[in-house]
């Protein structure tokens, strides 16, 4: 069984996604954290999302790893664990433009289906339930307005990596964002149509988690 989880950055997919992860016995595929890895990897390389055949070179030394270490999932490149290098959000910005890239959007979907082939596995991101998993049998796309959303995420940051961000920074690098991935050429940000959008503006994680786990249960 495949479920996807879409929506715009700070819409908290990754943390729905664990929880219900977590609670149906599913693997987690978080995909945002694919594209951050290869922001971070391509500049620590000093290679730009417009550089197609550096890129092709440094995806052959690319191993993106996700390692559960005592519940805690960590994202390693090759035997780097980057787990807190990938979630600021000047490589959250950059991942964005690399995902416009239609060479580096192909080779990540194929890593991801291989990753979930013949396994049950949720999966959130921007296009999961559009592009990469169109099959999938339970597809939701979550949103949330666009303040709510910035207070959501500098609360995050300040968790993961102890650092007071202003939201009005936050809102801007995340309105950004989401115009970079709805207007993309290639597999741009959208519902698929099969898809059951829930408005996450005024409801709790733990309200929202019980919707979609009554949508699977239903089904």
């Amino acid at each position: 069984m495949i479920i996807t989880i879409d929506g715009p950055a700070g819409v908290g997919k990754g943390t729905i996604a664990k929880i219900i992860s977590e609670s149906l016995g599913l693997n987690y595929l978080d995909s945002g954290a694919m594209y951050r890895a290869l922001a971070l990897f391509a500049e620590l390389n000093g290679v730009t999302e417009k550089d197609e055949n550096k890129l092709k070179k440094i995806l052959i030394d690319l191993h993106i790893r996700f390692v559960n270490k005592n519940g805690d999932e960590r994202v390693l490149i090759n035997t780097d664990d980057v787990t807190e290098d990938i979630r600021t959000n000047e490589i959250s910005t950059l991942a964005s433009k690399f995902a416009a890239n239609e060479f580096v959007r192909t080779i990540l979907r194929e890593m991801q289906r291989r990753m979930v082939k013949n396994k049950n596995f949720i999966a959130e991101g921007r296009d999961m339930g559009t592009y990469v998993f169109p099959e999938a049998e339970h597809k939701f796309y979550l949103d949330a307005e666009l303040n709510v959303r910035a207070k959501r995420r500098a609360a995050q940051l300040k968790d993961l990596l102890g650092i007071n961000v202003n939201e009005n920074k936050v809102s801007i690098e995340i309105e950004e964002r989401d115009k970079l991935d709805m207007t993309r050429s290639t597999c741009p940000l959208h519902p698929a149509e099969d898809a059951l959008i829930i408005d996450t503006t005024d409801m709790s994680i733990e309200e929202v988690v019980a919707k979609i786990k009554l949508e699977v249960d239903d089904a």
